[in-house]
């Protein structure tokens, strides 16, 4: 197999786990619906089984990057595909509450894999970063966006263990393939022609600590709007209108996110990285201020602002590591990015709560434009920084 075939398989195994890593964590929050009346429990006692999927998730993606290199990229992704087949294949035959939430952890671990592996390969393959970047966010969007519809279609028409069986199936029959048409990780393609010219930094250490801030306040503002955006559409829209109108406008609002990554992706191919990041946190910071004060078309833009600079700044910040990270180190690079991430965000449903019984969704996206204006001071910081008088060694 010749050094460019392995390299566009693996780039679109690379997507669709993409596609599967949010599709499957987001299979119990709508499948519960069902489960709950079946196994005689309630919703909430339910639902909080997944505390341990979403605690995993963040939590073992730091690992990642240290066991790649002793298994490889590619054995791992291989087990990303395998060990989420066997666990919504355990989930389905689950019948108590300790199995469900025993098999949830499962799951957790595993989609643990994707994003610190599937972007160290992405990377590694490329050959044109920031398009194969904004391609690989949609793909991730799109699983979370179909998760909700078809899970409970295929619930409502076969049963809620259905709902875990078919992605299960899907996910064993990929990683098959993957096994298959993948024989292994490939040489280290991500040049100086791919990467662009590194440039070479001052103050390394001092550029590290503000993107890390950057992450953990960025991984708040994703979190905060995208769990909150249907309620506050809901909310404070200022018309009355049914419960589908408010999931289409919401949806729509994520649309835009989804394509800014694209966009953004582009962008990455031919602006200097730390520019679009002062940008888009300018962007997000801007939105997330106007639809704390505003209503109706003011609130919806206000959204849609956010959801571009939000959704863009993910695009960015992988770039960014993939120009700043040596190749060595990447994989390493990528697990604490997401464990940073990931970990921050998870302390976004209590946030929610309390600012919003304190002073309703005026408060909460008041206090989460604050957030995002301390993303905008690191995007500043690291656009001066970066900008020094070089040192003669790069970051």
């Amino acid at each position: 197999m010749t050094p460019e075939t392995l390299s566009r398989r693996s780039l679109r195994f690379v997507n669709l786990a993409h596609a599967l890593d949010h599709f499957v964590l987001l299979i119990f929050p709508t499948a519960v619906i069902a489960m709950a009346p079946a196994l005689g429990l309630s919703y909430g006692a339910l639902i909080g089984l997944s505390t341990g999927a979403f605690v995993a998730f963040g939590a073992f993606s730091l690992p990642m990057g240290w066991l790649a290199e002793r298994v490889g990229r590619r054995n791992l992704l291989a087990t990303f595909f395998l060990g989420c087949g066997v666990s919504l294949i355990g989930l389905s035959f689950a019948a108590t509450s300790v199995a469900i939430a025993a098999w949830l952890f499962v799951l957790g671990v595993f989609t643990a894999i994707y994003h610190p592996i599937g972007s160290a390969m992405l990377v590694s393959h490329t050959r044109r970063l920031g398009r194969d970047l904004g391609v690989n966010g949609v793909w991730g969007n799109l699983g979370a966006g179909f998760a909700s519809g078809v899970t409970a279609l295929i619930a409502a028409w076969f049963g809620w263990r259905a709902a875990f069986i078919a992605p299960g199936a899907l996910c064993l029959a990929s990683g098959a393939l993957f096994l298959a048409l993948v024989p292994g990780d490939g040489e280290e393609r991500a040049g100086a022609k791919v990467m662009g010219p590194a440039r070479p930094l001052t103050r390394p250490a001092l550029l590290l600590a503000i993107f890390a801030i950057a992450i953990v306040a960025g991984g708040m503002t994703f979190n905060v709007a995208t769990i909150s955006a249907p309620k506050v559409i809901d909310e404070r829209l200022g018309f009355d209108l049914p419960l589908m109108a408010v999931g289409s406008l919401a949806t729509a609002v994520f649309v835009v996110g989804a394509m800014t990554q694209l966009a953004v992706g582009r962008l990455v191919d031919k602006v200097e990285l730390p520019v679009i990041f002062v940008g888009l946190a300018s962007l997000q910071t801007f939105g997330l201020a106007l639809a704390s004060v505003g209503s109706g078309i003011a609130l919806l833009a206000g959204l849609a602002l956010a959801m571009a600079g939000i959704y863009g700044q993910v695009v960015v910040n992988d770039a960014m590591v993939a120009r700043y990270a040596p190749a060595h180190l990447r994989a390493k690079a990528y697990s604490v990015r997401y464990f940073l991430g990931f970990t921050a965000s998870g302390l976004a449903a209590p946030f929610i709560a309390y600012t919003h019984a304190a002073g309703g969704f005026s408060t909460t996206l008041g206090v989460t434009a604050a957030i995002a204006a301390l993303v905008l001071g690191c995007a500043l910081s690291f656009l001066a920084a970066a900008r020094a008088a070089p040192a003669p060694d790069a970051a």
